[in-house]
């Protein structure tokens, strides 16, 4: 029975770990400086929002088409997951529009004719007459919004239902996880989902994979309706507009900005209001019309999304004589491409398994 030590307790690295020990026939350990429940700027997943999206341009979308049918279901079946559904708003500024459509956020988000329209439940482009002021198009679709305070504890307890156990570590080099084993024993394989410290970790340090940090007010006000994503907004380039509604209770999401290679774990003051002001305006009964005064402010947060010149990377190598399986560089689509990626994580675990019995043989 093979070992697997998975290193980082974020979404990516815990879906992994749930997939893995659904499939049986393997000791899982998960090892990670932190675990749902902390805050930390190292640490992504609890910042997210997170609502799915779809971000990746159609060559790109494989992930994401085959996680919103776990996350779909979820929402409608597991109600203790902290998923629920409601409508996403993906808005095109005539502005953006007319510059090309180059948004800070996604690629494939604000495209026209995108491939999600075949995807995404009812799923409509939203006629002139229902447009905000401003706006070129847009379109409304079903999504979900993920409560991450209650979905990263679920997947623990998934986790540790079906086996796979839990150790607190900090590592400087990915060769130190081949000893963390709950086994005791060395780990046949390695499935790094270290995020964005996979550019400081030693044996890997990617220099491809940068922060886009994002900065975001959590409130208590609650958005009723539609849920808004904008191309853009009038106070720079990496500033945007969006709301999320959380599952019970978590509060309502206003972002937010998508700076790249920014490490600033501090919230900007300047920045939460103009991410307010945004928001208020979008979603006037927020406040009854009151402004922002009116919004009761549960935290303000920021997050650094583990993003990657070239894309996401998941593929399988040898690092001093261990098999690892890498799993990092997701930007801001984490949570929405989690099964996707998780899928493909398992088939290399397999192809190396398969391939280590063949070699023992000979």
């Amino acid at each position: 029975m093979p070992n697997i030590v998975v290193l980082g307790a974020g979404v990516s690295g815990l879906t992994c770990a749930l997939v893995l020990a659904k499939q049986g026939g393997h000791e899982i350990t998960v090892v990670a400086k932190h675990m749902p429940g902390d805050y930390d700027i190292e640490y992504t997943s609890p910042w997210a929002g997170a609502n799915v999206l779809p971000m990746a341009l159609d060559k790109d979308s494989q992930w994401e088409r085959k996680t919103w049918p776990v996350l779909r279901r979820l929402a409608k079946e597991v109600p203790e997951a902290g998923l629920h559904v409601q409508t996403a708003r993906v808005l095109r500024r005539e502005k953006d529009v007319a510059t090309g459509l180059k948004a800070a956020l996604a690629d494939g988000l604000f495209q026209f004719d995108p491939w999600y329209k075949e995807v995404m439940d009812n799923f409509r482009e939203i006629p002139a007459n229902e447009l905000p002021k401003g706006m070129h198009s847009g379109c409304e679709f079903m999504s979900v919004c993920i409560n991450t305070a209650v979905y990263l504890p679920w997947l623990v307890g998934q986790c540790a239902k079906f086996g796979v156990h839990f150790k607190r570590g900090i590592l400087k080099h990915i060769s130190e996880a081949y000893n963390l084993s709950h086994t005791g024993k060395k780990a046949d394989i390695v499935i790094n989902a270290s995020g964005v410290l996979a550019c400081r970790l030693g044996g890997v340090m990617d220099n491809a994979v940068y922060p886009a940090r994002g900065q975001i007010v959590v409130v208590r006000n609650e958005a009723k309706g539609f849920m808004p994503t904008s191309s853009g907004s009038d106070d720079g380039d990496d500033e945007i507009m969006y709301v999320m509604q959380r599952a019970l209770g978590g509060g309502t999401v206003l972002g937010g900005t998508y700076a790249k290679h920014n490490w600033d774990p501090n919230p900007d003051p300047n920045i939460a209001v103009r991410i307010m002001k945004r928001a208020v305006e979008a979603h006037p009964e927020l406040t009854d019309g009151k402004g922002i005064e009116a919004l009761s402010i549960i935290r303000h947060g920021v997050g650094l999304r583990p993003a990657r010149e070239g894309g996401v990377r998941i593929e399988k190598e040898k690092i001093d004589g261990t098999w690892v399986v890498h799993n990092y560089g997701h930007a801001g689509w984490g949570y929405q491409g989690s099964f996707g990626c998780a899928e493909k994580v398992v088939e290399l675990v397999g192809e190396i398994v398969k391939q280590e019995k063949r070699q023992s043989k000979l």
